[in-house]
């Protein structure tokens, strides 16, 4: 599936033949590639997670400093234990990712998994402020007001430069 944007000059009329030879060269702006069908319907693969334990999943990425910190972090402001944690290189984070419809060795974003729906990005880190002690969920509430582009767009950019800023660890610290 492809965004096609149309070549300016003809103003949208085709009545000339430049414009209409002109209407067939159409430029590529971008390409989306479709969703693969691997026949596994991974929240069945993945409903023995949440068979015993209710609580959702933060996934994250094992080796990134930042990361480990995060997850220090909500452990220690997480005194009821509503949170579980899994490394994305896992294998169970592999399959938790292709269930929120990521592809098993994306480690660009935090994702946090619940048993009917899955977060990523500033979403997650938002759900995730929801569940750890005050005043983080009144925090979360406040800047779910932050346009979901503007906080994905700040997220984006310091999850692009996490290793540069905060390195990088041979294995998962947690």
């Amino acid at each position: 599936m492809a965004l096609l944007l149309p070549v300016p000059g003809c103003g949208g009329r085709f009545n000339s033949s430049l414009c209409s030879l002109r209407a067939r060269k159409v430029n590529t702006f971008a390409t989306l590639s479709q969703p693969r069908s691997e026949g596994v319907n991974w929240v069945e693969a993945t409903s023995t997670f949440f068979d015993q334990d209710k609580r959702p999943i933060m996934l994250f990425d094992g080796v990134c400093n930042l990361c480990n910190g995060g997850v220090k972090f909500v452990r220690d402001n997480d005194r009821n234990k509503t949170i579980r944690y899994e490394p994305l290189q896992s294998e169970a984070g592999k399959m938790l990712l292709r269930r929120s419809g990521r592809a098993p060795d994306d480690i660009s974003s935090v994702v946090l998994v619940e048993k009917d729906r899955s977060y990523i990005k500033s979403q997650a880190v938002l759900k995730i402020m929801e569940y750890i002690d005050l005043p983080f969920p009144q925090l979360a509430l406040l800047l779910q007001f932050v346009p979901l582009f503007v906080r994905d767009f700040v997220y984006d950019n310091v999850a692009n430069n996490r290793y540069i800023v905060f390195g990088r660890s041979e294995s998962c610290e947690i």
